[in-house]
């Protein structure tokens, strides 16, 4: 086995004592592999952090595991594990979001969370579009009262204020609150280690988000490989079927071919009304699917009828739209 990078992490323990591992990126025959060994434990009891053929694999599993280790009081001797500066540094925006999370009104944040939802379903939107988690926590911790205190909030923009700012005070106005506006004071009554381990936690999970992302990628190149419908690779990833479609477009843009998928899901549908689809793909654009659906479609209500849904015909629409960009990209060149 070659080891290609190795540092030690130390960290300085209750007692007083300190505790160090080591961190090595290792290959062998062309399996790379991220390993931390305790000091004095044996090689074989290295805790294997990746092991595979992707560096782009190895590269999250290794920036997700520093992030934990540091996120639990282990330094690097050599710095610059992480690929960018260490978050929040120059801003207080991070340190109102971690606030917000560490001292959110759970009554409050719930009244919030289910105004959300019924705004959601009113407006057909997903609900991370009327506001995130983060943005209702911070709410709920600070409980602004008024509209310029509400527009103190990071993430709170014009649009929602816009939109939102009455049904949110209305909420909030009634709710008590220790703490004032604006929220300078918060950089120095923030706990710093409280702080640094929020902040730790936050790459972990953008790294952990990654690896995932990079694991589906693998199991749906396998399953396109295997011939697998949609209906299949659906069931296979767990995936709502929206953002499968999403991961397929996201393949196609990097270069895979998803050609056969696309022949298979589209093969009972007449050449003529794909030749509609195309010709206003032509017309009207390939960026927005909304006027090629009315382009073709029309606007004709389609529930309750042997028609397909709405949903369906965008389905429909995408896969096509993946053959009409293959086919534009091929002349082009």
């Amino acid at each position: 086995m070659q080891i290609v990078f190795l540092n030690t992490f130390e960290k300085r323990e209750e007692d007083g004592n300190i505790a160090s591992a080591q961190l090595s990126i290792c290959e062998r025959q062309g399996v790379w592999s991220v390993l931390w060994l305790a000091a004095g434990s044996k090689q074989d009891a290295a805790d294997a952090w990746f092991e595979g053929t992707s560096w782009e694999e190895l590269i999250a599993a290794f920036r997700h595991g520093v992030a934990r280790m540091m996120g639990k009081g282990y330094t690097p001797v050599i710095e610059g594990m992480l690929d960018d500066r260490k978050a929040g540094d120059g801003s207080i925006i991070p340190m109102l979001q971690c606030y917000g999370e560490l001292f959110a009104d759970q009554a409050l944040f719930q009244l919030l969370r289910q105004w959300r939802r019924n705004k959601a379903s009113e407006e057909k939107r997903s609900a991370y579009l009327i506001a995130t988690n983060r943005i209702l926590w911070m709410i709920s911790a600070f409980v602004p009262h008024t509209a310029e205190e509400l527009l103190q909030i990071p993430g709170w923009g014009t649009a929602k204020h816009k939109a939102y700012a009455e049904e949110v005070l209305a909420i909030t106005s009634s709710s008590a609150r220790s703490t004032s506006f604006p929220l300078h004071w918060v950089e120095r009554e923030l706990d710093s280690a409280a702080f640094t381990e929020w902040l730790f936690r936050q790459k972990e999970l953008k790294y952990k988000s990654e690896m995932e992302r990079y694991s589906v990628k693998k199991r749906l190149l396998s399953a396109l490989q295997q011939g697998c419908t949609l209906a299949q690779l659906e069931e296979e990833l767990e995936l709502p079927r929206r953002e499968l479609l999403n991961r397929i477009e996201q393949l196609e843009a990097e270069g895979y071919n998803a050609d056969s998928l696309v022949d298979r899901e589209l093969a009972g549908i007449p050449e003529e009304e794909r030749q509609l689809v195309r010709d206003a793909l032509e017309l009207v654009g390939d960026k927005y699917l909304k006027p090629v659906l009315q382009q073709v479609y029309g606007k004709a209500e389609r529930e309750g009828t042997d028609e397909p849904s709405v949903d369906r015909l965008y389905e429909r629409l995408r896969l096509i739209r993946l053959q009409f960009r293959r086919n534009k990209a091929s002349q082009a060149g």
